[in-house]
């Protein structure tokens, strides 16, 4: 079983999995408020709607206005109506989602530093390059469904 795919990516996922659940334990959804952080740190040059975010995310757009509802009254974001389509919210991250954002993933760093333990630093960037490629074509897989 060491070389099968699925088991492994089953093994590393769920460790993963409970680091960001414990490291994510104080936001409002956990692992989930973490996820959708992760997302909008990584698109603030261009926020996205509610409905892009859940998308991206991949949870179900009812779920993840009652998500956003916990976020926002923690101050974590802020939504504002798309001025192209009043219908529509922008998903902003505001300085102590940002924070909040960077603790969880110190920590959850952490947790991967002690899976990875076993990997030089060479090697630790060559499978976090090949995941996120292998990830990116997943999530286009996806959303041509």
């Amino acid at each position: 079983m060491d070389n099968d795919l699925v088991w492994a990516i089953r093994i590393i996922s769920g460790a993963l999995r409970r680091a960001a659940a414990e490291s994510a334990e104080t936001l409002p959804g956990g692992a989930r408020a973490y996820l959708v952080l992760m997302a909008l740190a990584a698109t603030e040059d261009k926020p996205p709607t509610q409905l892009e975010l859940a998308g991206q995310v991949g949870l179900d757009r009812t779920v993840m206005t009652y998500l956003l509802d916990d976020l926002e009254g923690m101050g974590l974001l802020s939504r504002r109506p798309n001025p192209q389509d009043r219908r529509a919210r922008h998903v902003i991250l505001s300085d102590e989602g940002r924070s909040q954002l960077q603790r969880v993933r110190t920590e959850v760093a952490a947790a991967e530093a002690r899976l990875l333990a076993e990997l030089s630093e060479e090697q630790r960037v060559q499978l976090r390059d090949l995941l996120a490629q292998v990830a990116l074509t997943a999530q286009r897989g996806a959303s041509e469904d």
